[in-house]
Formats: C-alpha cells, sequence, structure tokens
C-alpha cells in the first residue's frame, strides 16, 4: 500500500462512533482481528454511553482507545472527534457503527480497492442485514424528483421507479461507483475525508453520509462500493421500531440535504412546500408506529 497523500502517512485506523453499544461492541472489535492483516488503532469515539462496554474495551483490548466526546455529538460529530484524534500518520480511516460484525479479509479488500481506484476518497463493502439479505448500501444521490417520489410512494408502492432508482436495486453487484455509501462502515481517505473537513455536524443523525458522499464527489473524489468486501450490520437498517424522535429528525435532516442544494430567492417555495410535505409524513409516519 502507498501512501494515501504527501500529507499523510500509510497507517490503518478504525473509528467507532459508540452510545452504549452493549454486546456488540465485542463482536464488532474480535471480527477485526480477522478483516485485516495490517495493525490496526481503534479508537471508540464515546458520544456519553452509559453502559460501561466502551471503558471495559479499551481496558481490556491495547489496541483500543476510548475517547469520550463531552456530549452526544451525533454520528458524524463523534467521527470528526475520532479522526481528530488521530496523527498524520493515520493516512487511512474507518467509520463504523458499533453493531457490525466484518466478514474474514473484508477491511483488506477495501484497501485493495484503493489501489484499484486512486481517486476513490471512500470506500464501502457489501452489507448483510441480520437475516442474510443485502441492505442497499450503494445509491444515487437523492434528487428533488428521486427524493419527492421515493418520499411519498416509498411504503405505499415499494417497487416505484423513483425507490428503485434511488436505491439502485437493478444494479449489478460489482465494483462500482456510486452517489454514496452508507455511513455504517466506510474506508476513508484521510486527504479526501480532511479535504471536506469530514462530516457536517448539522446532521444529528440521518443523511450525514449523503451529504459527504455528494462533497467528496465535488471536490473530484469517487464513492466506490467494493461488494468484495462483506459485512454485517448486526442491528439491521429496519426503522419500523424507531421511536417518534429519529423519524421528525430523518425527515429533518432530508430536508436539510435537499434545502441546503437549492438556496436562494427562486427555490423558496418549493423549500416551504418541501418542508411542509415532509412534516406532513414525519407525523402520519409517527402516528402509524403508535398503533
Amino acid at each position: 500500500m502507498t501512501a494515501s497523500s504527501r500529507s499523510h502517512g500509510d497507517e490503518l485506523a478504525i473509528v467507532i462512533v459508540t452510545y452504549s453499544p452493549g454486546e456488540t461492541l465485542d463482536r464488532n472489535l474480535d471480527s477485526i482481528r480477522a478483516a485485516t492483516e495490517r495493525p490496526v488503532r481503534v479508537v471508540l469515539a464515546d458520544n456519553g454511553s452509559t453502559d460501561g462496554e466502551p471503558e471495559r474495551a479499551a481496558e481490556t483490548r491495547s489496541e483500543v482507545e476510548f475517547l469520550p466526546t463531552g456530549a452526544n455529538l451525533g454520528y458524524g460529530g463523534g467521527a470528526n472527534r475520532g479522526v481528530a484524534a488521530l496523527g498524520a500518520e493515520y493516512g487511512w480511516v474507518v467509520i463504523s457503527n458499533a453493531d457490525v460484525e466484518w466478514a474474514p479479509g473484508a477491511l483488506d479488500e477495501l484497501l485493495a480497492a484503493a489501489e484499484r481506484w486512486p481517486r476513490g476518497g471512500a470506500f464501502g463493502p457489501l452489507i448483510n442485514e441480520p437475516d442474510g439479505t443485502v441492505y442497499p448500501s450503494a445509491r444515487l444521490l437523492p434528487s428533488l424528483g428521486r427524493g419527492a417520489g421515493h418520499a411519498v410512494f416509498g411504503r405505499i408502492w415499494p417497487g416505484n421507479p423513483w425507490t428503485r432508482a434511488y436505491r439502485q436495486s437493478e444494479a449489478v453487484v460489482e465494483e462500482r461507483t456510486a452517489g454514496w455509501l452508507s455511513g455504517s462502515c466506510l474506508l476513508l481517505r484521510r486527504e479526501a475525508f480532511d479535504g471536506i473537513d469530514g462530516f457536517d455536524p448539522r446532521y444529528f443523525m440521518y443523511f450525514e453520509d449523503v451529504d459527504l458522499g455528494d462533497r467528496l464527489a465535488r471536490k473530484g473524489w469517487l464513492n466506490v462500493f467494493v461488494p468484495s468486501a462483506r459485512i454485517t450490520h448486526i442491528g439491521g437498517h429496519a426503522t419500523s421500531s424507531a421511536p417518534a424522535k429519529m423519524l421528525v429528525e430523518h425527515h429533518r435532516s432530508a430536508y436539510r440535504y435537499l434545502a441546503d442544494r437549492h438556496r436562494g430567492a427562486v427555490w423558496a417555495p418549493l423549500r416551504l412546500a418541501l418542508r411542509a410535505a415532509l412534516a406532513v409524513r414525519a407525523r402520519l409516519e409517527v402516528r402509524a408506529r403508535g398503533k
């Protein structure tokens, strides 16, 4: 592996954002051993855990460091804090959820892909759900058309063309570029990540990965899907049991993403309509989950 840039070395680190992760953290850390042949430094960017698991992991594993962020900064904010704690020798950084389990060799597969894609800024593995199904983790960026169609029809007509296009449902499972990659597990070229100042901390939860993928692309970097690298998201991506607060946060983040990209007076009526539509949809989903 060559150095990722003139200003960064070739060392590898993993930043895991934790918030009372429970037993899933040990499964994640155990799986890293077989995921790569390289030495890895692991930083637990902790957003205020109360279960003691991150502290215990750092005390019992020499490669693991506990880094309290001082508050619940959200996923992107916690990840930024973890990366900022790394020296310049770390040119490759994985950002990951705590409830991720690596398949053997998966991290080395991502690093090998980085060699094949010198303009790759982010590399995402194939993500399996706990039941073995594949989660659509490499998607197109949400345009107004795709976003509106997916938002309106996604639940009542799952096979609608807007949702299929957004999720790349009919794309061949092969190594390819994507608009954005799931933030639950990403290998990032440090030069690219630092060059866009990391995640936008305004996104407390949801859409921080969509925004990251878009901003990387605007700087000339590629988001690369690497299905030869596999992980399992132990907790799954299902939102059927998501509390009302998280549903509201999801819709708030969706509005922020689209509004940021349609600024100015000419787009004001559209932003107003979009905000109203997303607010109504959020209320309907909260009501439906409460039944």
